[in-house]
């Protein structure tokens, strides 16, 4: 979504059985910012020895999900009979395409243990051209993604996902984007470029200073096209910041789905309801249709 003036977003919170969940994407103000159309904020969260997450197998269609933690770890199954634990720094990218089913679970060694639990799960929305592609999931771990300091070593930046100053990520997209993740060791500046017509902000943890509007921690900023921004995190604060192309039409979003027909929503409702969709190995349970 392109805005001519920053536009300030506080996201929805839901605590879901002992983790918070705060919900930035979709907003009434902007359904998306470049591809991305969802964006949920999960902890951070303590979980007792013996407690964890865990979510059911649940349907996905046209988009693609990301995964990434700042604290903790997350088991992912799917349909495709992949299985991977994710941990801070990694990334889990799943292209849904023309449908796929996973689950997340917290590791049994975490669970035994006890753990905090803290990171983001976003979807992007697939190009129309790629909507019923092939499903597919990828894993990377930290030390294969583009990571770099600025600011004498006062920033940590590692790209998640896409192309940002002459940099890309090995993860693999369908459409112009960008998604890095920052860490601040002490408050300095770091100048967003233009190179993307739609971008945002999101403060995870700590603050920053992002043209002069202050965000505190769970607050998301649009920034408007054609300028570089001057972003000042806090001390110890992590930051998200990403964009990419508008997307190539509206899209619509129900429970698990995102298509740019109406008619492939309702089509992939019935298939959910009669499980026709792929089953995930190991996984007895299910999410029902709502």
């Amino acid at each position: 979504m392109s805005v001519s003036q920053p536009l300030l977003i506080e996201p929805r919170s839901h605590d879901l059985g002992g983790l918070m969940v705060r919900r930035a994407l979709p907003h009434v103000a902007a359904r998306a910012v470049g591809p991305f159309v969802f964006f949920d904020h999960m902890g951070p969260a303590d979980f007792a020895p013996g407690q964890g997450i865990d979510v059911r197998p649940h349907p996905h269609i046209g988009l693609a999900t990301v995964t990434y933690l700042f604290e903790g770890a997350i088991t992912h199954r799917d349909s495709l009979g992949s299985q991977q634990d994710i941990r801070p720094g990694d990334v889990n990218w799943m292209t849904a395409g023309r449908g796929i089913v996973h689950s997340e679970r917290t590791p049994a060694a975490e669970r035994a243990a006890g753990h905090r639990l803290h990171g983001l799960q976003i979807w992007v929305a697939l190009p129309q051209s790629a909507e019923e592609a092939v499903p597919e999931f990828h894993h990377h771990p930290a030390a294969t993604l583009p990571a770099w300091e600025e600011a004498q070593g006062a920033l940590h930046l590692r790209l998640v996902a896409g192309r940002y100053g002459g940099r890309q990520s090995p993860v693999h997209t369908f459409s112009p984007m960008f998604y890095l993740a920052l860490e601040a060791a002490t408050a300095a500046e770091f100048a967003l470029d233009a190179s993307h017509a739609e971008r945002a902000v999101y403060v995870a943890s700590g603050g920053a200073d992002v043209d002069g509007q202050l965000l505190r921690a769970g607050q998301m900023l649009v920034l408007p096209a054609g300028a570089p921004v001057r972003v000042r995190p806090s001390a110890q604060a992590r930051l998200a910041l990403f964009g990419g192309a508008p997307l190539d039409g509206p899209r619509w979003l129900w429970w698990n789905f995102v298509s740019s027909s109406r008619e492939r929503i309702e089509q992939a409702k019935a298939d959910w309801r009669a499980q026709r969709f792929g089953r995930v190995p190991g996984e007895t349970e299910f999410i029902p249709l709502p």
